[in-house]
C-alpha cells in the first residue's frame, strides 16, 4: 500500500529514489541502478540538468541524430533532431538528397507577431470602458516601459494593444489583446511579465481616474497569459521543379507521381483522418528540431493544429499544384521559436545544436525548421504514393523488434543482411529467428 508523502520535493535526489524504490517496485538494487546508469559522469553537467525541472531523480534520455545535405536559400545545412521514432531522421535525410539536385528548398517569413491576453469582466456600459480605454492607452503602454526597455533596444517590444469586447459569448467579458514582437527571444516570460504589469496598471487607473461611473469602476482580472496560438508568426517554405525531374520512379513516371502525390495532399485537405496523420508526420521533422534547439515543441504542435482548424475544418498544413509544367509543393504555418533565453544558454547540446545550424537568429531558425517539416512531409508521401510506408519504416524498426528479442549479435547480422531483401514484419523477424 503506497503512503502519502508531505515535503517530498525537500528531500534530496537519494532520498526521492529511496522513497519511490520503497513504496512502487519490488526488484529494489535494480531500480536503483538503472536511475544511476542514466546519470552524468559530470557532477556539473548533472547538477545543471537537475536544475531544469523539478523532483528529479534521473535523466531520459532521447536520440540525437543529424539530416545533412539540405540546401535552403542556396546555404547548405546540417539538421539536428531528437526523437526516438524509427526512419523519422532517415526520411529527413532522403527528402533532404532529392531536392539537392532540384534546386533545394526556399524559404521567407511573412511575419512575426506574438500575442498576450488580458482576461477580464467589466460590469458597466460597453462604450464607457471603450472610451476609458482609449483616453489611457498611452498611459498604459508607459506603465511597462521598464519590462520592455531592454527588448526595444532589440527592435521588439509592444507593438499594439487593443479592446476586445466578449460580451456575446461570456456575460460582462472583455480582452485587452496586446501584439508583441520578441526579435530573437521565443518571449513567453517577457510576455507574461508585461501583460501582468498591465493588468495591475488597469486596475489601478479605473479606480483612480473621473472617467467612469463610480459604479463602474471595478474591474474583476481573471488571467493574464500569452497566447501559445500565433497565426501573425508566420514562415513560409517550399520547393519546385519541372516534372520531368523528379522520377522516374520504380513504377510511377515523373507526371504520374506528380499527379499522384497532389491527390495525397487533396485528400489530407478534404478528410480530417488523414490530416491528422499528415499533419503529424509533419510535426516528425519539426519536433525534432524544435527539441533538438531548446523550444518548446508542445506550444508549437498546439499551434500548428489550432492552424491547420483556422478555417472551420482541420486541414492538411501543406499544399502541392502543378504551374506551368512545374511541380510544387508548399508549407505556411505558424512557429514562434526563441534562439536565446530558456535552454539555448543552459543546455550543452542545444548549444552545440546552434552551432552546428551556424547560430541562427529566430527568423532563420523558423525557416529551417519549416524546411524541416516540409522535407518530412514529402518523404511520408513519396513512399505511400510508391513503395508504401512499411518498407521504409519497418527496414529501420528491424533493430528495435531483434532488441526486443533478445537476440545474439550473431542473429542480429544475419537478420540485417536477410532483410535487406525480405519483407520486415514482426511475424518474418519471429520465423527468421526461430530457424536461425
Amino acid at each position: 500500500m503506497n503512503k502519502q508523502i508531505e515535503g517530498f520535493s525537500k528531500l534530496d535526489k537519494s532520498n526521492k529514489i529511496d522513497w519511490l524504490i520503497n513504496n512502487h517496485f519490488k526488484s529494489q538494487s535494480k531500480i536503483r541502478d538503472l536511475l544511476l546508469s542514466y546519470w552524468n559522469s559530470d557532477k556539473e553537467v548533472q547538477k545543471n540538468h537537475d536544475e531544469f525541472s523539478e523532483n528529479t531523480i534521473s535523466n531520459f534520455y532521447y536520440p540525437l541524430g543529424v539530416a545533412p545535405n539540405f540546401l535552403i536559400n542556396n546555404k547548405i545545412f546540417t539538421l539536428p533532431m531528437v526523437t526516438e521514432e524509427s526512419s523519422v531522421v532517415a526520411a529527413a535525410c532522403k527528402a533532404a538528397k532529392f531536392w539537392l539536385s532540384r534546386g533545394g528548398f526556399h524559404t521567407k517569413i511573412i511575419n512575426t507577431e506574438k500575442i498576450g491576453q488580458i482576461h477580464f469582466l467589466f460590469k458597466g456600459n460597453p462604450s464607457n470602458i471603450k472610451y476609458f480605454f482609449n483616453k489611457n492607452k498611452s498611459k498604459l503602454i508607459d506603465s511597462i516601459k521598464e519590462i520592455t526597455k531592454k527588448m526595444n533596444k532589440r527592435g521588439g517590444g509592444l507593438k499594439k494593444i487593443e479592446i476586445i469586447d466578449k460580451t456575446n459569448l461570456i456575460d460582462n467579458y472583455y480582452q485587452l489583446k496586446a501584439t508583441f514582437e520578441t526579435v530573437d527571444a521565443m518571449g513567453a516570460n517577457f510576455i507574461n511579465s508585461c501583460l501582468e504589469k498591465l493588468s495591475k496598471s488597469l486596475v489601478n487607473y479605473i479606480k483612480e481616474g473621473s472617467d467612469l461611473p463610480s459604479s463602474e469602476k471595478n474591474i474583476e482580472i481573471i488571467m493574464s497569459i500569452l497566447s501559445n496560438y500565433t497565426p501573425n508568426c508566420l514562415v513560409h517554405a517550399s520547393v519546385s521543379c519541372p516534372i520531368k525531374n523528379l522520377g522516374p520512379f520504380e513504377k510511377l513516371s515523373a507526371e504520374e507521381f506528380a499527379k499522384k502525390f497532389i491527390l495525397a495532399i487533396k485528400i489530407a485537405e478534404n478528410d480530417h483522418y488523414r490530416a491528422v496523420t499528415h499533419n503529424k508526420g509533419i510535426m516528425n521533422g519539426i519536433d525534432s528540431l524544435a527539441m533538438a534547439t531548446g523550444n518548446d515543441f508542445r506550444a508549437i504542435e498546439a499551434c500548428a493544429h489550432a492552424f491547420a482548424s483556422r478555417s472551420g475544418k482541420y486541414k492538411s498544413l501543406s499544399n502541392a499544384f502543378i504551374k506551368n509544367n512545374y511541380f510544387n509543393f508548399e508549407i505556411e504555418l505558424p512557429l514562434s521559436l526563441g534562439t536565446i533565453g530558456g535552454l539555448t544558454q543552459l543546455h550543452p547540446l542545444v548549444k552545440w545544436s546552434l552551432e552546428l545550424l551556424n547560430f541562427p537568429n529566430s527568423k532563420s531558425l523558423m525557416e529551417i525548421t519549416a524546411v524541416a517539416g516540409l522535407a518530412q512531409n514529402f518523404a511520408a508521401v513519396k513512399s505511400l504514393i510508391t513503395s508504401g510506408i512499411q518498407k521504409g519504416h519497418m527496414k529501420m524498426h528491424l533493430l528495435n523488434i531483434l532488441k526486443q528479442k533478445g537476440v545474439s549479435e550473431n542473429q542480429k547480422n544475419k537478420a540485417i543482411k536477410f532483410f535487406k531483401k525480405n519483407k520486415v514484419s514482426v511475424s518474418t523477424i519471429e520465423k527468421f529467428l526461430k530457424n536461425n
